[in-house]
This record gives structure tokens, C-alpha cells and sequence, in this order.
């Protein structure tokens, strides 16, 4: 393979050397974890294509507590308001409940691309992932409309977010180059598989 790598976040909107700064790269800083960092800083999509049964199915618990327990707290104690009122109320606990059930599905799996929890599962699909695009020749990250600087303003603003989630909720939707691993893995083993196909052909 070529040694000069492609760009890693394609922008449609700027030649490569407009918005650049003079400022050095400061890398995000790393956590101490108990398993391997996967991405500090996961798109939207990644975190909902890369969760697993187990963090659905906690969601969906979670989502149906808060309406069991209306349920529940009405046969203890009758609030004897009028069946239309009591409609409300479970359709707001119900809304409330499906929001705390996604941000927790969210959070389960935002946690194991960090390294928090267990996420053997998570580094293969993510070493998969990466490994055809590299042999696709398509940028690892995506294509982005952003400028470099703002994609760096954007991953500031986000990296990490997944440990406030239940208090502000925040999410990436931007295509960037800075997640805080070393992307020579995906190429080294995209050659690996590149020369294991030639020598097997």
C-alpha cells in the first residue's frame, strides 16, 4: 500500500489547505480504563449500530418502569382523577420513560467504545469496519461539510459526553479525524489481509 495515508474525514466544501490553523495538535487526553479505547468521541451512528441485545433490552426495562409503576401506585393509592386525566399522566410517564430507556441504551454502549466495560465484541466489529474502508480506499471517518477547525471545535465539544449523558444530553453528529486512537492499526491490518489474499489467490 502507499505510505502516504488518505485524508481520514473527506471535506466537500474546502481544498485541504483551507482551514488550517498554525495552532500544534493537542491530543485528547486518555483515560484509565480496564479495556481498550475504541473511540473518544463515537458518531450517533456508531453508537446505535454497535449496541448490543442486553442494552435494548435494559432501555426497553426502563422504559416500561415508569409506566408500571403509575399503574402500580394507582391500585396502592387511588388518585380518583378521571380516566381521560389518568390517559395523560401514563402518556407522559410513558414519554418520559422512553426517553430515559434510549439515554440509557445510549450511555451502555457509549461506555464500551470508551473502555469502561467489557467491549471485546466492539473492537472487532470497529477493527472490521475500519479495515474495508481502508481497502475500499474510502476515508475512515466519512465525508464531513465542515471546515478541519470547526471539526475540531465540534470533537471538543462532544468527546466524552457520554459520562454527563443523563444529566445533558449530547451527541456527535459530525464526521471527524480526532477520536484519540492511532488509526496505523486499521491500515497495518488491512496489508495483512491485502498480502494474505495475493498469497492465497
Amino acid at each position: 500500500m502507499a505510505t502516504e495515508r488518505p485524508a481520514e474525514v473527506t471535506s466537500v466544501t474546502e481544498y485541504s489547505e483551507l482551514g488550517q490553523t498554525n495552532k500544534p495538535y493537542v491530543p485528547a487526553k486518555g483515560l484509565n480504563t480496564d479495556y481498550p479505547l475504541i473511540d473518544s468521541d463515537p458518531h450517533f451512528k456508531r453508537v446505535i449500530s454497535y449496541a448490543r441485545p442486553s442494552d435494548y433490552l435494559a432501555g426497553g426495562a426502563c422504559l416500561a418502569a415508569g409506566p408500571s409503576f403509575m399503574l402500580w401506585l394507582e391500585k396502592v393509592s387511588p388518585s380518583e382523577v378521571s380516566r381521560p386525566g389518568f390517559s395523560s399522566i401514563m402518556r407522559l410517564s410513558g414519554g418520559v420513560g422512553l426517553a430515559a430507556g434510549f439515554l440509557l441504551m445510549y450511555q451502555r454502549s457509549t461506555m464500551r467504545f470508551y473502555g469502561v466495560s467489557e467491549n471485546r465484541r466492539e473492537i472487532d466489529m470497529d477493527m472490521r469496519e475500519m479495515t474495508d474502508k481502508v481497502k475500499r480506499g474510502e476515508p475512515l471517518y466519512g465525508v464531513s461539510t465542515m471546515t478541519e477547525y470547526m471539526q475540531g471545535v465540534a470533537s471538543r465539544q462532544s468527546r466524552y459526553s457520554g459520562f454527563w449523558l443523563h444529566v445533558v444530553p449530547w451527541f456527535n453528529f459530525v464526521n471527524h479525524s480526532q477520536h484519540g486512537v492511532d488509526t496505523a492499526k486499521y491500515y497495518r491490518n488491512a496489508e495483512r489481509e491485502l498480502e494474505a489474499e495475493k498469497t492465497g489467490a
